[in-house]
């Protein structure tokens, strides 16, 4: 833990990194790449919407039920004519969804269910969703994941800029690509359950982009004065100072998400806690993921299509290529620059106001370190 505290304190000081940003292409092909996979799984499978959404029954049976969750779905199946879901509860009694059904039919589904079972229909309890209220249920998340989009790219564009709100929001619309498409290629039932966990992981997206954004506002003020580093340099110094903290933050969420998918679903045999824990657990690797690979290096391009940014960087590169040909490395070269050194550019900011750059700096030796000290010990 020692090691990974002082690592997180050299990225932030901008000791050590890793480009990012750099190497942005790479991680752009990797997210077409899932996302293609997650859009061809929901054309080809499509999602399992539950009752809640397309109407059905839903009938729970008495406790301690001696039939088995395979022979209740086929009766189940024979007597609705629709495909059923089964879950064994807690307490030994059984779930049996019934999604697409008419709502009149239910009380013969009930009685036929109550003498394959071997169970009174009256202790059978049925609860019925008619189709136009699935309907209504349907829209009315739609409209809220739509509300939901457009006011945090409001926010963004003015906490921050537009090129900021929108790299966001293709980051969110990636992360929520990719957990859609895996809902339906896993076969999981989209519940109301499933909605309120894409609208978390939204939150703990747009969390860790913010962060990074943040930095990268701060540390960008100012830019064009002087000559010492790119937009997208500052870009992935701000990715690398804020990496501990988002991993921290991810890998601390997903433990009770991982208990609740594998533990509770899995092993306990608690499906209803899959259609929430499936969406949080990949939304949130998602979502680290798309902060950190997506929307930083996004908002790098955007940026540096500007005509400010474009000179800017060729005013970078004209410096160190002239510090290249005095024989002076390129790092030294960098380190020792300041805003007070690029008087061309306008600057004078103190040389402490600059951000770090990214990678091992060179600290210059005091030039008047040692001199009229008298050997031997100070007193």
């Amino acid at each position: 833990m020692s090691k990974l505290g002082t690592l997180g304190a050299r990225l932030h000081h901008g000791e050590v990194g890793y480009d990012f940003v750099k190497n942005r292409k790479i991680w752009y092909g990797i997210s077409i790449l899932i996302t293609i996979t997650a859009i061809l799984g929901l054309a080809v499978r499509g999602l399992h919407m539950g009752i809640e959404f397309q109407g059905g029954a839903v009938f729970t049976t008495p406790k301690n039920m001696s039939a088995s969750v395979s022979q209740a779905e086929t009766w189940a199946e024979e007597a609705s004519g629709h495909d059923a879901i089964v879950q064994k509860l807690g307490d030994g009694s059984l779930r049996i969804q019934i999604s697409g059904t008419d709502t009149q039919k239910s009380d013969q589904i009930k009685e036929d269910l109550s003498k394959d079972l071997d169970v009174p229909a009256e202790k059978i309890n049925a609860d019925l969703v008619g189709p136009s209220w699935g309907d209504q249920i349907a829209n009315k998340a739609w409209q809220g994941l739509g509300i939901f989009m457009v006011l945090v790219v409001i926010y963004l564009a003015i906490a921050f800029e537009w090129r900021m709100a929108l790299a966001a929001f293709v980051a969110l619309i990636h992360d929520i690509t990719i957990t859609v498409g895996i809902y339906a290629l896993v076969g999981f039932e989209v519940t109301p359950g499933t909605v309120i966990g894409l609208l978390t992981i939204l939150g703990y997206s747009l969390y860790d982009t913010v962060v990074v954004f943040d930095s990268l506002k701060e540390q960008t003020k100012d830019i064009t004065k002087q000559t010492r580093w790119t937009y997208a340099e500052i870009a992935n110094r701000s990715i690398n100072s804020t990496l501990v903290r988002s991993i921290n933050t991810t890998v601390v969420a997903l433990l009770p998400v991982a208990g609740l998918l594998f533990i509770g679903g899995g092993f306990l045999g608690a499906g209803m806690l899959n259609d929430i824990s499936l969406s949080l657990f990949v939304g949130l690797a998602a979502g680290a993921y798309s902060s950190i690979f997506i929307a930083t290096p996004l908002v790098a391009d955007l940026k540096e299509a500007e005509p400010q940014m474009k000179a800017l960087k060729k005013r970078v590169l004209a410096k160190r290529a002239q510090a290249a040909a005095k024989g002076e490395p390129a790092d030294s070269a960098v380190a020792e620059g300041s805003y007070a050194e690029d008087g061309a550019d306008g600057g004078d900011e103190p040389d402490d106001a600059a951000p770090a750059v990214v990678g091992p700096r060179n600290q210059p030796a005091s030039r008047g370190r040692g001199r009229g000290r008298p050997s031997g010990k100070r007193r």
